[in-house]
């Protein structure tokens, strides 16, 4: 049975979700506007050589701790694998517990290549 959503809670809850997400194609305007981001791919350093989002600097799982690449003056935008893959919000919540500004990139690299977007090798 579906019940009536607290519309006060559907608003935080989609106000957060603009702040700290982003889609494909506006990822590839901010890159395209020069904008002051920092790209942060979670993904293992195979999967990354393989192909990644230009400028994106790797940082698999087993390296988090290191916190190299990541940025404080700018926003990360954290991607992984794809849209059911939780890896980059895993990633973005020990980010942020660090004092690091993010954001999640819904979809991940599999929805920014479905897009016919850019890929660096």
């Amino acid at each position: 049975m579906i019940t009536l959503t607290d519309t006060r809670k559907a608003v935080e809850y989609f106000e957060a979700k603009l702040e700290f997400t982003t889609g494909p194609i506006e990822l590839d305007s901010m890159i395209e506007r020069g904008e002051s981001i920092n790209i942060i791919d979670v993904r293992n350093e195979e999967d990354y050589r393989k192909g990644h989002i230009p400028g994106a600097t790797n940082l698999p799982s087993d390296v988090w701790d290191s916190l190299e690449g990541l940025s404080r003056d700018r926003t990360n935008i954290v991607y992984c694998y794809h849209q059911q893959c939780h890896l980059s919000a895993k990633a973005c919540k020990f980010f942020a517990e660090q004092g690091y500004p993010v954001m999640e990139l819904e979809g991940g690299f599999e929805t920014w290549q479905q897009r016919n977007l850019p890929v660096e090798k």
